[in-house]
């Protein structure tokens, strides 16, 4: 049942609507994220956590919940912001609404709002904090009565503006060292929905004994900073046996396992505020153990090794986000959720860019000569999402078997006229990445 609901943004302007969900009073980054599908792995997205999601796509639920489909156990976004809710889904895998999913999990729901004003306000203005008001509890009626109050709006907005996402790392993280199920059970789980290993010329790898043959008897510790579920399930599909250590893990607790490679997972949060963790990964590169970052894990390792990041205006958040790969300058279409990004110019000696966001010139991957390592920003695990970029899972599996595949994989990418590219498109100073549309 919907009730009286509104969103209003830090900058005081306010979006009346109808509630669906939880009912109450919540606080939240305001963010858009541009996908058809996929909501949710939106909803359970633990690089969510601490925001208030809009979904530009109108309609959202149409196949209700899918258990099966959770990228974590649980709900990250703090508030969620759609047009309009089906309340009738139809799917064969359907286990209910998502109005039921998001009470269950105590998520405020705002829907018949303009989302299309709302996201013009956020690409223009940049993200902002902005507070959730549902329902007729005692708190939703004061604050509903502030709005109507020069006084207390100007307070209801000192409330919203001094919102932090904090400790985000650390609440989304896994509590305790798991190993994941096997992989036959998940690559005959995904081939199912034909969900199986992509090549890099596209073709897909249906047969299970194929696509495990590299990966089988190799380790890899999958460090978990809010990571998405299928991370896990395309390593497990390569045949590499997954363990799965929290954040708080230590380089010598990770280097104990004796892993093959290591992969650092994507999560929430400033990258920069994770301090130990980043000093961990400076340890964890002189080991010479195989690297792969996605999102806040190439964010962390880039800071890792001496570059830097800042936050993007409105973030790249949807599944249509193209990107070149600069050893081969084909672009590719792919899924991505991150506010933040690595500074172009501040890449150390050592470091080549291999991928950049072709709408807005960012740096989205990496390559490093010195070490082997390299990291993407976008989600080559893309779920839902474009698959085209599943390969780089391959890439490190071949990495992890034969090192002397590293300087391949790296003189390929120098190939590239770095300097000249850099200086041309590519490199922007943080107020060019602040105006360029994403």
């Amino acid at each position: 049942m919907e009730n009286r609901a509104c969103l209003v943004l830090a900058n005081g302007q306010v979006f009346e609507g109808k509630g669906f969900g939880a009912s109450g009073c919540i606080v939240g980054e305001a963010v858009f994220t541009t996908g058809m599908n996929g909501y949710i792995e939106t909803l359970t997205d633990p690089s969510y956590f601490g925001q208030i999601v809009t979904q530009t796509f109108p309609l959202v639920g149409n196949y209700g919940k899918i258990s099966p489909d959770f990228e974590s156990a649980r709900i990250h976004v703090r508030g969620y912001i759609v047009r309009s809710w089906c309340d009738e889904p139809s799917n064969f895998r359907c286990e209910g609404q998502i109005d039921e999913w998001l009470k269950s999990q105590n998520v405020i729901g705002l829907c018949g709002i303009d989302t299309r004003a709302l996201t013009k306000v956020l690409r223009e203005a940049g993200v902002m904090n902005g507070m959730i008001i549902s329902g007729d509890s005692d708190e939703a009626k004061r604050n509903f009565a502030a709005l109507d109050d020069a006084d207390g709006k100007a307070k209801l907005l000192e409330t919203i503006k001094s919102y932090r996402i904090e400790h985000a790392v650390e609440s989304v993280s896994c509590d305790a060292v798991g190993i994941e199920k096997d992989s036959a059970t998940v690559f005959e789980e995904s081939a199912k929905y034909r969900a199986v290993p992509v090549r890099a010329d596209g073709t897909k790898v249906n047969d299970a004994e194929d696509a495990m043959r590299d990966g089988r008897g190799k380790k890899v510790v999958l460090w978990d900073f809010g990571a998405k579920a299928n991370i896990r399930r395309e390593l497990l599909k390569r045949g590499l046996s997954v363990v799965t250590m929290p954040c708080s893990s230590t380089a010598a607790q990770i280097l104990a396992e004796n892993p093959d490679g290591v992969m650092l997972s994507n999560g929430p949060g400033d990258p920069s505020e994770n301090v130990g963790i980043i000093e961990e990964i400076r340890k964890l590169l002189g080991s010479g153990v195989p690297i792969f970052g996605i999102c806040l894990g190439h964010q962390l390792l880039a800071l890792a090794k001496g570059a830097k990041t800042s936050k993007l205006k409105y973030g790249h958040r949807g599944a249509n986000q193209p990107v070149k790969y600069l050893a081969t300058g084909r672009v590719y279409i792919s899924s991505q959720n991150h506010g933040y990004a690595v500074e172009n110019d501040s890449l150390p000696s050592g470091a080549v860019m291999s991928f950049v966001n072709t709408n807005d010139g960012t740096c989205e991957g990496i390559v490093y000569t010195d070490t082997p390592a390299f990291s993407v920003q976008f989600h080559p695990e893309a779920s839902s999402g474009p698959l085209d970029t599943g390969f780089l899972f391959d890439e490190f599996v071949r990495l992890i078997n034969d090192r002397s595949h590293f300087a391949s994989f790296t003189a390929a990418t120098e190939r590239i006229d770095a300097i000249s590219y850099f200086a041309g498109t590519i490199k922007r100073t943080k107020e060019e990445q602040n105006t360029i549309a994403g």
